[in-house]
């Protein structure tokens, strides 16, 4: 009698074991699953890019059918599936390597998102987002997340100097091939700074105005409108070379400390006006070195940015008056004492004044005339 018992207690082991033999890869392959997805979960938590998302626990695995007629408690998630909604989901609707279907006569009340699939909306509403994410999800926001702080520090550095390099070789080029331009500009702003500043403010508001009108007039002919395309890039560059020129001159007085020395030659007063552009070119650009060190603190970058573009505005802003009132660097000012000189005594006639032999009077002609 007990070996009859032994013997059917022997079968049942062994009927459990076969039975449950076939399970055995689909849980380890379930367990393998559920590891990876809650490894993408967190990866996607950290990097902030999903507000809300379910717990890996939330997951089923496979496909599943909300029917139609009934209501479900959301979040619905599921991984390695299609999510297909023809009832009512009283939430959000997820799934993981598979779809979102939200099919004629389904309602998802809150958000649809498919990580690593889609969200098909095939005759159904959805009352939040639709979201749909793609690549490999644990990689790329692990990777976003583990991005260092000196990294973005060293990439905003890396842009802002990109800009001073920019500005110097195009404020090099300007000394080489327009110096009187630059010069004009500088007298015009050292003229008064407040009169440069309305006169740009002035300019600013008229650039759209001005375009406008330009290419009203140029529509009135046939060959007019061929020209439209044409005249619009011509006035950008002249609009973006006027701004140039305004803020070299402002970098050129900003960083002329002082003026060439009396009596210094030609090469000397090149190299102090180089300088000069130098310095003033970085000091405008120092704002911007700052908060682009600041990277790391969002606050503190915002407050430092906002601080450097007001002071670049200004800039621009003033010296575009400047170039305006120059003409583009094409009207000088007369200096006071050349002024005096053309209105003293001496240059107002002919003949000798005590001593002085004539001489002609700057600008004007005159001609002998003959006696008979």
């Amino acid at each position: 009698m007990r070996t009859l018992f032994a013997r059917a207690a022997r079968l049942a082991c062994v009927a459990a074991a076969l039975t449950a033999l076939p399970f055995a890869p689909l849980r380890a392959q379930d367990d393998a699953t559920r590891a990876a997805l809650a490894k993408a979960l967190d990866a996607l938590r950290a990097s902030g890019d999903v507000a809300s998302i379910p717990d890996a626990d939330r997951f089923t695995i496979g496909n599943r059918d909300i029917t139609k007629g009934s209501s479900v408690a959301g979040p619905v998630a599921v991984a390695n599936g299609d999510l297909v909604v023809h009832g009512i989901v009283d939430g959000d609707a997820v799934s993981w390597h598979g779809d979102v279907v939200v099919a004629e006569g389904g309602v998802v009340r809150g958000n649809a998102i498919a990580l690593v699939g889609k969200v098909r909306l095939e005759g159904g509403t959805v009352g939040g987002d639709v979201r749909a994410l793609d690549g490999d999800l644990a990689r790329t926001a692990a990777g976003d997340a583990a991005t260092p702080t000196a990294g973005r520090v060293a990439r905003s550095l890396t842009f802002a100097g990109a800009w001073l390099a920019v500005l110097l070789i195009v404020g090099i080029g300007v000394l080489v091939v327009a110096s009187s331009n630059l010069d004009a500009v500088t007298d015009a702003l050292e003229q008064g700074v407040g009169r440069a500043l309305a006169v740009g403010l002035a300019g600013q508001l008229a650039i759209v105005p001005v375009v406008t009108v330009l290419c009203t007039a140029l529509a009135l002919t046939i060959l007019g409108i061929l020209l439209i395309p044409f005249a619009i890039v011509v006035y950008a560059i002249v609009v973006a070379g006027l701004l140039t020129l305004g803020f070299l001159a402002v970098a050129r007085i900003i960083g002329r400390s002082t003026g060439s020395p009396v009596g210094a030659s030609d090469r000397e007063r090149r190299a102090a006006s180089l300088r000069a552009l130098v310095v003033g070119v970085i000091v405008l650009m120092a704002p911007w070195f700052l908060a682009a060190s600041l990277a790391w603190s969002p606050m503190a970058h915002l407050i430092m940015r906002t601080i450097a573009v007001a002071i670049t505005w200004v800039a621009a802003t003033a010296g575009l008056g400047a170039a305006l009132v120059s003409r583009g660097g094409v009207r000088r000012r007369v200096a006071p004492a050349a002024a005096k000189a053309m209105n003293a005594a001496s240059w107002q006639t002919p003949t000798p004044v005590a001593g002085v032999v004539a001489a002609r009077r700057p600008g004007a002609s005159y001609s002998t005339p003959v006696r008979k």
